[in-house]
């Protein structure tokens, strides 16, 4: 068997480029998109992550406002720039990079970030208009996903998904999305009893459990698809420090029907997505919008 390797760094162009039009449109009424992103602290990935969503939103012609803020910075500190954020006409948009220092509460920050410009998708109310069919922002992880699929042309309604994985930012938000397309979905996780046992009866898998090539290729049926979430450091060997993925992808080239890599798959369109998202605020804000 062929296995389609679905190449999400091209996709994730196409998408960039197709906002121009959007971002024109936005400032013919003088609403040009701008979206604000809070660093706080000096984590090296959280550095390199903030720097691409800022270059990609910066491709698509939105305006980037960048706050990095020291580690020591207090919670009521970062409470009171959300606030100024949200009163902003300028900023569409606010992303707050995760993780926070530990004695910053991320849930509190989440909660207070206006729902019309939480374009991560993480403030209660927009969850919960994800989860009934009516949402405002799709997290854009779980939003990369169900693109690569659908680009893929991987038909989901009356197929078995398994999602590898419960978190509120990719697992559970990617399960309720396959549900919208009718497929029927089982979420393992750290206490699924014979896991692979589950996933084998996977017509579409979707791991997103952050463990190194967790799952191997004799955990997935053939012609299965495959779309890895993970990104991790190969801990030891002669490829130690390289990226991978949670599934062996090697093992699975001439498996799977089709399969994400890593790099190169689900993380492109998840700094893609974050221009969409942004427009489409700024789209709701507009006059007429």
């Amino acid at each position: 068997m062929k296995t389609q390797v679905i190449d999400g760094a091209a996709l994730a162009r196409s998408i960039r480029a197709g906002l121009g039009a959007r971002v024109t449109a936005l400032a013919g009424k003088n609403a040009r998109p701008g979206l604000a992103v809070i660093l706080v602290g000096e984590d090296p990935a959280s550095q390199v992550y903030v720097r691409n969503k800022s270059r990609a939103c910066e491709e698509a012609g939105i305006a980037s406002f960048q706050h990095s803020l020291p580690a020591s910075t207090s919670q009521q500190q970062l409470l009171t720039l959300v606030g100024t954020l949200n009163r902003d006409p300028a900023v569409h948009g606010i992303l707050v990079q995760l993780p926070l220092p530990k004695h910053i509460s991320a849930d509190a920050i989440i909660r207070a970030i206006a729902p019309e410009k939480d374009v991560d998708g993480f403030h209660p109310e927009n969850v919960g208009l994800l989860a009934t069919g009516n949402a405002r922002f799709v997290p854009c992880t779980p939003a990369g996903v169900m693109r690569l699929l659908a680009h893929a042309g991987v038909e989901l309604a009356g197929k078995h998904a398994v999602v590898v994985g419960r978190s509120n930012i990719v697992g559970k938000p990617v399960a309720l999305l396959l549900l919208e397309k009718h497929a029927t979905v089982t979420i393992c996780h750290s206490r699924t009893p014979d896991l692979g046992a589950v996933i084998r009866q996977a017509d579409v898998v979707v791991a997103a459990v952050g463990k190194p090539r967790m799952i191997g290729a004799e955990m997935v049926k053939s012609g299965a698809a495959v779309i890895d979430v993970g990104i991790n450091r190969i801990p030891d060997g002669p490829n130690a420090g390289k990226l991978c993925g949670d599934v062996d992808y090697a093992g699975l080239l001439g498996k799977a029907g089709c399969i994400t890599p890593v790099p190169g798959g689900v993380g492109p369109m998840t700094i893609a997505l974050l221009p969409e998202n942004t427009v489409r605020a700024a789209e709701f804000a507009a006059p007429n919008g």
